[in-house]
């Protein structure tokens, strides 16, 4: 196995694809730096939701993101602490609340300018794999790996509800799959960074995959292994 590393990775994909707990896992192995940009879409909804700032209200939402004092400290491979205003606020940002309004805030072209920004410059600090749904179409385009994971919805919501029972949620898993096929749509369809694999993407399906089996067809790409089958489509 050669000892090249891919220094910048992209990893997209849909809620519940699996790619927030495989980026973590690779960017521990390779010595990366690892951040998952959907907290930052997640924080600015939080706020707006703290301070009663319509998620219909382009211009405001905008302001908000421009203005807040969003901060994440993670180390190489570590969940990414979000703090807002020197306040850790990661533990309130995978709230079902946050979860139905975070599609809606991340479709708004300003705030996404703001956060794309910001995200480049963290790339530029070094190594990195950074997830998200935009960042090997948006934000890393130029990144020598991009990875699209996917799975079938009903999977993909089953983890999730999962995920969300362990954190002491009583949330129906009907409600988790209705509002996974919401965000799909919300997601796929925007008219600013669409969700979609780019077209030079590794696409790789993880219905029947664990975690463990995931990050180690990653980390065989990152070190310049054999490619899985690419999929240039917009699935």
């Amino acid at each position: 196995m050669t000892t090249d590393v891919a220094p910048f990775i992209a990893i997209d994909g849909p809620v519940g694809s699996g790619k927030t707990a495989a980026g973590r896992k690779l960017a521990t192995r390779l010595g990366h730096m690892f951040l998952d940009t959907g907290v930052m879409y997640r924080a600015i909804t939080y706020l707006a939701l703290q301070n009663d700032v319509s998620l219909q209200d382009p211009v405001a939402l905008t302001r908000l993101a421009s203005h807040a004092e969003l901060k994440l400290e993670a180390g190489s491979g570590e969940e990414s602490r979000v703090m807002v205003e020197s306040v850790d606020v990661t533990d309130e940002l995978r709230s079902p609340e946050v979860d139905r309004s975070v599609s809606a805030v991340s479709a708004v072209s300003g705030v996404r300018e703001v956060l794309v920004r910001l995200q480049r410059e963290i790339a530029e600090k070094g190594r990195i794999v950074m997830v998200g749904r935009d960042i090997g179409t948006v934000v890393l385009s130029g990144a020598g790996l991009k990875i699209y994971l996917d799975a079938s919805v009903d999977v993909r919501a089953r983890r999730r509800h999962n995920q969300l029972l362990e954190s002491g949620s009583d949330i129906a898993f009907e409600t988790v799959l209705a509002d996974l096929r919401r965000r799909d749509e919300l997601d796929s369809t925007r008219e600013i960074a669409p969700l979609k694999p780019a077209e030079d993407a590794v696409t790789l399906p993880t219905d029947d995959l664990g975690l463990g089996e995931v990050v180690d067809r990653l980390e065989m790409l990152a070190r310049g292994g054999s490619q899985l089958v690419k999929d240039g489509g917009d699935g």
